[in-house]
């Protein structure tokens, strides 16, 4: 990412950058439906590396939730009139590529499924502040039926990160211990 950057060190709005709530509204939905379809690749590798079966299960039916997710987001650009886009996610980039490293420097069984339970939940806090973001960006902008659907996924992204944090409690992280 590169800034235009003065010597007094603000930072200098680049060609086509948000001018109002509506495009930085619009960025963010690029953003997250990138990070959606890019989580679709890689949650199956997650659970091919995990080694307990409620692992497993757990990062299966998310892939299935996010495959949904990915389709309620092109839901809401065509509420929006607009065809979905997707413009690579940073943040994403750098989780996803965080997830890699934890199965390189991991054995398999316990440990390296505490590492992919890590790895997820920070992928789903990315996903939670987004979402949330969202939710109150179409609100603001009288887009409500957009809201009510990224609230959905909203709920099911904190659901799935209160799922993790069971699993890795009571039960993984004390085997990897």
């Amino acid at each position: 990412m590169q800034h235009n950057q003065s010597s007094n060190g603000k930072v200098h709005a680049s060609k086509g950058s948000a001018k109002n709530l509506q495009d930085l509204f619009e960025d963010g939905l690029k953003d997250i439906y990138w990070a959606e379809k890019a989580l679709t690749k890689a949650l199956p590798k997650m659970s091919k590396n995990a080694s307990s079966e409620k692992l497993k299960s757990a990062i299966d039916n998310h892939f299935v939730e996010t495959q949904n997710q990915v389709t309620r987001l092109e839901q809401v650009f065509e509420l929006l009139g607009q065809k979905a886009q997707a413009k690579e996610c940073d943040a994403m980039v750098g989780l996803l590529k965080e997830g890699e490293g934890i199965l390189e420097e991991t054995e398999v069984g316990a440990v390296r499924d505490a590492g992919i339970i890590a790895a997820c939940q920070k992928v789903e806090h990315y996903e939670i502040a987004t979402y949330g973001t969202l939710v109150s960006f179409a609100n603001i902008l009288g887009h409500e039926k957009a809201g009510k659907i990224l609230a959905q996924t909203l709920i099911e992204e904190e659901t799935a990160d209160v799922d993790l944090t069971e699993l890795a409690e009571s039960e993984i992280n004390i085997m990897a211990n």
